[in-house]
C-alpha cells in the first residue's frame, strides 16, 4: 500500500491509550503489556475493526492540552499505531505490538466506550508520515559519539556493531522511543517535523545529560 493510500485509509475516530513517558513514532515498534479491563476492552474493539490505537501522553502541568472527563490533561498530539502482533496470556493480559503509522492532532473528544476514551484525529499536519524521510542529512557521528557515554551513564547495553549498520531513520526513531528522556522531551521529539530535527534534539538531550553528570561529579581536592 502506498503512503497516500495508507493516509486515506486512516480511521476518523481512534480509541486512545494515554501513557506517560511513552513515545510512538511512524514506523516504530512499541510492545505493550495490557492488563486494565478498560484497555483490554479497547484492544478487543481495535481487533474487531481496523486494529488502530492512538498513543498520547498526559500533559505536563501548565500545558494547554485536552481536558478529559476523568480530569486528566492530555497533550494534543499523539501517534496512531496498528496492532501487528497479539498474544493473550494465561492470566488474561494482552501482549501486543503497535507499528506507528501517522501522528495526529486531537480535534475532539468523543463519547467514552467501555471505560476507554475515543477521539477525532486530524492527520493533515502530518500527511508525509506514511512516507520514509529519505536522504535527510543528520549529524550521525556526533550522535553516536555522545550516545556511547549516555548509554554507559544509563546502564543501557547496546550492540555497537548493529548500531553502526542501522539506517538513519530507524536509528533516530528507535533512540527517540527507547532512551529514558522525560515526558516533555519525548513530546518535543514526537512533534518534530522530521528525523533531522529529531536528531538535533537527541544530540541536545544526550549532551545536556552528559554535561550535567560531569558537573555533578566528584570535585577534585588539591
Amino acid at each position: 500500500m502506498t503512503g497516500e493510500a495508507v493516509l486515506n485509509a486512516l480511521p476518523d475516530a481512534l480509541p486512545l491509550f494515554p501513557l506517560n513517558g511513552v513515545l510512538l513514532l511512524p514506523r516504530g515498534g512499541l510492545p505493550l503489556n495490557v492488563f486494565e479491563p478498560r484497555y483490554l476492552a479497547m484492544v478487543d474493539a481495535a481487533l474487531a475493526t481496523d486494529r488502530m490505537i492512538g498513543i498520547v501522553q498526559p500533559a505536563a502541568d501548565g500545558v494547554a492540552g485536552l481536558s478529559a472527563p476523568d480530569g486528566t490533561n492530555l497533550y494534543r498530539v499523539g501517534c496512531a499505531g496498528r496492532i501487528r502482533a497479539f498474544e493473550e496470556t494465561d492470566d488474561g493480559r494482552y501482549m501486543i505490538e503497535l507499528r506507528g503509522v501517522c501522528r495526529f492532532d486531537i480535534t475532539e473528544e468523543l463519547e467514552m466506550r467501555d471505560g476507554f476514551r475515543n477521539i477525532r484525529p486530524d492527520y493533515s499536519r502530518f500527511a508525509s508520515d506514511p512516507y520514509p524521510d529519505g536522504e535527510l542529512s543528520i549529524e550521525r557521528k556526533r550522535l553516536l559519539s555522545g550516545l556511547k557515554g549516555y548509554f554507559e551513564l544509563q546502564n543501557i547495553a547496546a550492540d555497537w556493531d548493529a548500531l553502526q549498520q542501522t539506517p538513519d531513520e530507524r536509528l533516530i526513531t528507535t533512540l527517540a522511543m527507547v532512551c529514558p528522556f522525560d515526558p516533555a522531551e519525548k513530546q518535543v521529539l514526537l512533534e518534530s517535523p522530521d528525523i533531522a530535527q529529531q536528531c538535533k534534539l537527541l544530540i541536545g538531550f544526550i549532551e545536556s545529560t552528559l554535561r550535567a553528570d560531569n558537573d555533578n561529579g566528584p570535585s577534585s581536592v588539591n
